[in-house]
Formats: C-alpha cells, sequence, structure tokens
C-alpha cells in the first residue's frame, strides 16, 4: 500500500506518493506545475504540462518523456493515473521553467528535504507502522514526552525532555518553567470521558508548551491518542484550514467555545487507516510553518 505525503509550499499543495519498489517520494507533476504557476485551477495546468512536456521532448529534454505514473486524486474525487517525478526529477523541472517562482521553490524542495521538520515528520509517518504507537501512554505526561522524543530524537538535544526556560510567541508567554512540573499534574489529571473534556485538557496542555519546540507536533498526536481511546474517534486534520486552527487555538486561552466548534463536526471513526494518519501529520507539521518561539531565562 503506497504512502501518500502531502507538502506545502507558499500554502499550495504538493502531493507525494512513496514507492516501496523504488524507495523514493514520487511528486505529482501537475500540483508542482500549479506551485510554480500560481494557478490552482486543474485543466489548465494539465493543458500547460502538455505544452511543456511537448516542448522538453522537442528539445530532447530527457523529462519530456521520463515520467512515471502514480494514482492521485483528482477533482472529480477519484483516483487517475497521473504523471510524478522523483525528487531529482522534480529540481529539474523547476529548472526548466519558466517562472519567477522556480528559483524559490527549488531552495524551499532541497532545503525542506533535510529539514528538521522533513526528518521529524519521516519519523511521524512510521508511527503508524511501528508498535511505539500501541505502547505510547494515553493522556499522561509521560506519554507526550514519548511521543515528542520519538519525533525529534537525534534532531533536538532536548527530545522528550520538559523545559527549563521560559518560552513565548506572538507576545503570548506559556506557562513558567518553574510551575511546570506542577502545571503538568494538574494537566494529567484532568477528565477525559467527553468530547468537552478531551478539548479542555488539550488546550491546558497547549498553554503548558512543555517543551522548548515542537509541542503542536507532539501534542496533536497525543490528543488524536486520546479521542481514539475514549471516543473512538479522530481528527480529519485536512479538513482544518491553517488560519482557522491557529486563530481557534489563540481564542482558546480563554474561550474553548471557538477550538470545539471547530474540532467536533470533523471527527472521524476512521482510526485505523494510514492514509487518515498521514494527512493528519502532513497539516499538522504544515501548522506549524513560519511559527517562531522565544527563549528567555
Amino acid at each position: 500500500m503506497n504512502k501518500i505525503s502531502i507538502r506545502f509550499f507558499e500554502d499550495k499543495k504538493v502531493r507525494a506518493v512513496w514507492d516501496d519498489k523504488t524507495s523514493k517520494w514520487w511528486f505529482s507533476v501537475l500540483d508542482i506545475v500549479g506551485v510554480l504557476r500560481g494557478d490552482d485551477d486543474y485543466e489548465k495546468n494539465r493543458n500547460y504540462w502538455k505544452y511543456l512536456k511537448a516542448k522538453l521532448k522537442r528539445e530532447k529534454n530527457q523529462l519530456g518523456s521520463s515520467t512515471t505514473q502514480f494514482k492521485f486524486a483528482a477533482p472529480d474525487g477519484k483516483n487517475r493515473m497521473a504523471n510524478v517525478f522523483n525528487y531529482d526529477g522534480i529540481i529539474e523541472l523547476a529548472k526548466n521553467f519558466p517562472s519567477k517562482r522556480a528559483n524559490r521553490f527549488i531552495e524551499w524542495f532541497t532545503f525542506s528535504e533535510e529539514s528538521v521538520d522533513e526528518k521529524s515528520k519521516s519519523k511521524a509517518y512510521a508511527l503508524f507502522d511501528s508498535f511505539l504507537l500501541k505502547t505510547i501512554e494515553t493522556g499522561t505526561v509521560k506519554g507526550l514526552q514519548q511521543i515528542h522524543g520519538y519525533l525529534f530524537g537525534g534532531l533536538y538535544e532536548f527530545a522528550g525532555q520538559i523545559r527549563t526556560r521560559n518560552i513565548a510567541k506572538g507576545g503570548f508567554k506559556f506557562a513558567q518553567a518553574r510551575f511546570l512540573p506542577k502545571t503538568l499534574k494538574k494537566i494529567e489529571k484532568m477528565p477525559e470521558n467527553t468530547f468537552d473534556e478531551i478539548i479542555d485538557k488539550y488546550i491546558e496542555m497547549n498553554i503548558a508548551h512543555p517543551f522548548m519546540e515542537g509541542n503542536g507536533r507532539s501534542t496533536r498526536i497525543w490528543l488524536d491518542l486520546i479521542l481514539i481511546k475514549n471516543l473512538k474517534m479522530c481528527v480529519d486534520w485536512s479538513l482544518i484550514g491553517k488560519k482557522a486552527y491557529l486563530s481557534a487555538m489563540e481564542k482558546g486561552v480563554s474561550n474553548p467555545g471557538p477550538l470545539k466548534a471547530l474540532l467536533k463536526p470533523v471527527l472521524t471513526n476512521k482510526i485505523n487507516d494510514r492514509e487518515m494518519f498521514m494527512k493528519g501529520i502532513d497539516y499538522s507539521y504544515y501548522y506549524e510553518q513560519e511559527g517562531n518561539i522565544i527563549t528567555k531565562p
């Protein structure tokens, strides 16, 4: 079963599929064309790719005839065979693309493959198929530390460790480090029998922000594991936009209503669905792009 991944370049989706036979990610050509053209119109992007492909063939560029095909969801919702390139092919395509966005895209694409986020996200993907997912304590501080340690082990020296310094983001100061042990004990004891109780607990853990970095990515997995255990449901994160989520989380400090209203309609019982899990990871990491944590003594 192929693994589908979604990357985001300037808030536009770039889909990829993992092929076990070649041990490579293959990226949707039409998604790349759309990103480089700055256009979401499926038909226009498909027609432009036909034109560019023919042009590359005339110029005897190998890209004109070296595409592979995998199935991706088309605008009508059906899975259809579509052209894909591997990492090297995408770089070559961008280099041959008449667009001012191409250089910016190449810089993003080459950097993202080696960034902490991408390496951590690869580890997050592997969680679904790992026995470790079933050994994580649900709803506890230790369980959250297990998740964080797995995602960022080898990437951050503080992976899985509760912070001892104060941090702030966007002018908001998270729980003071000296009070964290007591605060986390209180959060751990919060009930989690109903949807409202679970979200209240999630919001409090977000306010605590127990790690120096990687809190949101770890805590969203923590939240889903609580929902799965107690409600046999999880969140379909692909149905929640970045701005809507961040806005609801910001308001959640004083009013949990907006976040509950955002999450409840997108709960799903597809708790054993690998694609649902993978999409959740993709969107979770997307929410954190360009977030700045300020460290204080």
